[in-house]
């Protein structure tokens, strides 16, 4: 059965608005991580509160690679646009390297508070900062994973309007990690240091 342009066109439109939606209810699950960690920060037990274990260059790092992240997505999404497949491939080759070493710095972080003894367990302030952020970077994990695999197809099979969209798709889903993370280095580093 051959599909007509419209139907075509009617299934990109659905997949779009379905990958909104999943957005909207990632945004909801970390609505709702953001505001247990409010109600949870000042609940540190007998252990560290937030500008105990804040080491602001690693995180002011973090968001620098975060962001600058952001910006090669962006430049090779506007590769493809014009047909520059090498320079796409460039820039999100960059992307994957700058969300690794995000990850890396971030992975280090949890294992440094844990070798000092503030592991989740220790506190509600300690759990609730483990887990949003812990989820963020789980979604990095699953971005850089998705963008290995698009690249791998790009290679594969070279730029089809499908894997475009695909590409847009994870651009749009990377975007939204850097502005959660904006939040996060907002609202627990930022407002931890207060």
């Amino acid at each position: 059965m051959i599909e007509t342009k419209i139907e075509i066109a009617e299934k990109k439109h659905r997949s779009t608005i379905g990958f909104w939606l999943y957005l909207m209810t990632d945004s909801l699950l970390f609505a709702s991580l953001f505001a247990v960690y409010i109600v949870l920060k000042d609940g540190i037990a007998s252990g560290p509160e937030a500008k105990d274990i804040i080491v602001m260059p690693l995180v002011l790092t973090e968001t620098i690679l975060l962001l600058a992240s952001s910006l090669t997505c962006g430049l090779a999404l506007l590769s493809f646009k014009f047909k520059k497949i090498r320079q796409a491939v460039v820039f999100l080759a960059l992307t994957y390297a700058l969300g690794v070493a995000f990850l890396t710095i971030e992975l280090t972080e949890f294992s440094t508070l844990i070798a000092d003894g503030h592991g989740w367990q220790h506190s509600a302030f300690l759990s609730a900062f483990f887990v949003l952020v812990a989820t963020h970077g789980a979604h990095i994990a699953v971005g850089l994973l998705w963008l290995l695999v698009l690249i791998i197809v790009l290679a594969r099979k070279g730029l089809t309007s499908k894997l475009e969209r695909q590409f847009t798709l994870f651009g749009l889903f990377w975007h939204f990690l850097d502005l959660v993370w904006i939040f996060i280095f907002s609202i627990v580093y930022l407002g931890g240091l207060l």
